[in-house]
């Protein structure tokens, strides 16, 4: 079910929690204005036959709905404090317990020598760990209200050193990497081609090959049950090489494509000019492998052998991982690649200015929610079932996600915004029919691409033109 709100804002206030609700309710959203700005040129506007799902583009004031977002995000912000830090506090002691259930048990492997539930729980542990605790602590969503300014920061968290890395986020990807390629390139460059994690483009082999329909198909499956290590990982990696090379102003090598994906193919296929097999071996890949997949279970090596039993309990353990593995790849493209995939979601020629009326647009229109609103069910989806908000307000913490979704959807209706939110199984399937080139996304508008960027430059409202 796509939901597009027609709740006013203010009745949208009565359900938020009531610690939240007074300086919500002092908030008054600007109206539409009709103010034109003198120096843009709307007649080739006019003359625009939109498809029916974008006429609502024509009648936008988007520097009112700018208004009101950066407005709520104001009030957001200054609104966090202790609150915050309890909630990730709590959405910690949940990741942490189903790490220890998983540890602790992963040795039983019933008949099949595996452990299906502590690989369930360790599967949980480590997209929660990513999606929540770290996503949302790299992007600075608790600088300022944490009082552990010394790991709780975005330029803290995981960084510096394997041992920080291991102590709060070890994963197949790099934090570093990770928050270039994601925090800068995905954020700000949202849809657009120089998004490193649009779907369409990155898919465009697959989706241009004359291969039969089920044959695509399983490309899709095998990546969904490998894309961190596999794409993810090694792209990101690229991502932060690019920036090191931009910094150093290091030219890129002829030829080359900054924007292509770099993937554990195309590294051995000897297509990747940026490092070699080694270092993405003990710099980005190699410490998790080890880690997670041979010195954890290493223990149950030692007790099998006093237990009488060889290596019975190490190899059960192993095998427990490595389900846990494709269970938390096969979460994780479920909550994290399914978020601006979709033949309803717009994509975009042309970068905008950061926090400008055409950004806040389109982190609106180019992403999606999912079910939400209680932890267990926000926990489940990692957070990111609150995508719009998140890119709206990168720097917010969880619980001000939790809040803010009535409000936003408020402000959307307010401004005639399609805001959807939709089952993630349902997004899934919009997905793999963009991958797989079943579908299409949309593409926004060219012409009001360009007369919103001019109205962004210009810093005035664009009069509402075009056919109905």
């Amino acid at each position: 079910r796509i939901f597009v709100f027609s709740a006013p804002t203010n009745h949208l206030i009565s359900i938020i929690p009531s610690t939240f609700r007074h300086p919500i309710n002092r908030v008054s959203f600007r109206k539409g204005t009709s103010t034109m700005c003198q120096n843009i040129d709307t007649a080739s506007t006019a003359d625009v036959e939109l498809k029916s799902t974008d006429k609502w583009i024509a009648n936008l004031d988007l520097n009112a709905f700018a208004a009101d977002i950066k407005e709520l995000g104001r009030i957001l912000e200054k609104n966090q404090g202790p609150d915050d830090v309890r909630h990730l506090d709590k959405m910690i002691m949940w990741s942490n317990s189903l790490l220890i259930i998983g540890i602790s048990t992963m040795w039983y492997g019933f008949a099949w020598g595996f452990n299906p539930i502590s690989a369930f729980c360790v599967s949980l542990y480590t997209f929660s760990r990513w999606t929540m605790i770290a996503h949302h602590t790299c992007h600075g969503g608790y600088d300022r209200c944490h009082p552990n300014k010394g790991r709780f920061n975005r330029f803290k968290f995981g960084l510096g050193s394997l041992f920080c890395r291991m102590r709060d986020w070890l994963d197949w990807m790099v934090p570093e990497a990770w928050n270039v390629e994601h925090n800068n390139r995905h954020h700000y460059c949202l849809s657009e081609l120089d998004d490193p994690d649009l779907v369409e483009n990155n898919l465009a082999e697959i989706r241009e090959a004359d291969a039969p329909m089920i044959m695509k198909y399983l490309i899709v499956l095998g990546a969904m049950l490998s894309w961190k290590w596999f794409y993810y990982a090694p792209n990101t990696y690229k991502e932060l090489k690019l920036a090191q090379c931009r910094r150093q102003g290091t030219p890129i090598p002829t030829g080359v494509d900054p924007r292509d994906a770099v993937t554990i193919r195309s590294i051995f296929a000897g297509t990747n000019p940026f490092y070699s097999v080694s270092e993405l071996f003990t710099k980005v890949l190699g410490p998790y492998l080890i880690i997670h997949f041979f010195l954890l279970p290493l223990p149950y090596l030692f007790l099998g052998r006093y237990m009488g039993v060889g290596s019975l309990y190490f190899f059960n353990a192993f095998r427990t991982l490595m389900l846990g593995e494709v269970m938390t790849n096969m979460h994780g493209f479920l909550a994290v690649v399914t978020n601006h995939a979709g033949d309803d979601m717009y994509r975009f020629n042309k970068s905008c200015r950061p926090f400008s009326g055409s950004f806040y647009l389109r982190q609106v229109i180019a992403s999606v929610d999912f079910a939400m609103g209680t932890d267990v069910i926000d926990f489940m989806h990692g957070w990111l079932n609150y995508q719009i908000e998140h890119h709206l307000w990168p720097n917010l913490s969880m619980l001000s996600y939790q809040k803010s979704a009535p409000m936003v959807r408020g402000i959307c209706e307010k401004h005639g915004i399609p805001y959807i939110q939709e089952n993630v199984f349902i997004r899934l399937k919009k997905t793999v029919d963009i991958m797989v080139g079943k579908s299409n996304m949309r593409q926004f508008p060219d012409i009001y691409e360009r007369k919103f960027l001019e109205l962004d430059a210009a810093g005035k409202p664009l009069k509402h033109v075009g056919k109905h």
